[in-house]
């Protein structure tokens, strides 16, 4: 794939779901590796108990309020590096954390496997950072989507915790 078919600011200001479904089976562009989307989150604004921003603009989630498209990057619990891209509007705080690619299963272990840190957050998805998206050669087909609760947010409560924004890629 070249470069210039990198997915660009517009494919990620749209809704945060929208975007979920149209991420899922694209590939995840680091140095030259190239990896599929197989595994997503989304995170849905303030009101989303799970989400950061749910705690309000902070030093930490003040990137989810800016641009689409840009990277959102955290340590957990002190040493796993979560990748994130940044969709919708600016001013309204959405993300979708990215939980697998190619054969990687877990968020910490894609990013470590990527050598991905905190030196990527907020930094747009393009071949200049040297991190990007690039469309699915072929889009998966809807029935090999799987939606399910995301995983490790009971916190958010019941009617958060159970909703179905856990994308997987299924095999057919």
């Amino acid at each position: 794939m070249t470069m210039s078919n990198h997915l660009e600011h517009s494919f990620f200001n749209r809704p945060v779901l929208e975007v979920a479904e149209d991420l899922i089976g694209a590939r995840l562009i680091k140095d030259g590796r190239e990896l599929t989307i197989t595994e997503l989150e989304a995170y849905d604004g303030p009101s989303d108990l799970a989400c950061h921003a749910s705690k309000g603009c902070t030093e930490r989630t003040r990137v989810m309020y800016g641009a689409a498209g840009v990277f959102y990057v955290y340590l957990c619990y002190g040493m796993y590096w979560m990748l994130n891209i940044v969709t919708g509007p600016a001013g309204y705080p959405a993300a979708l954390l990215i939980r697998g690619a190619g054969d990687i299963s877990g968020p910490g272990k894609l990013t470590k496997a990527l050598g991905i840190d905190g030196s990527y957050n907020n930094r747009p998805a393009d071949p200049k950072t040297g991190l990007y998206f690039t469309p699915p050669e072929t889009r998966p087909h809807k029935k090999l989507i799987q939606t399910t609760p995301r995983i490790g947010v009971s916190y958010a409560g019941p009617v958060w915790a159970n909703k179905p924004y856990r994308y997987l890629l299924t095999a057919g």
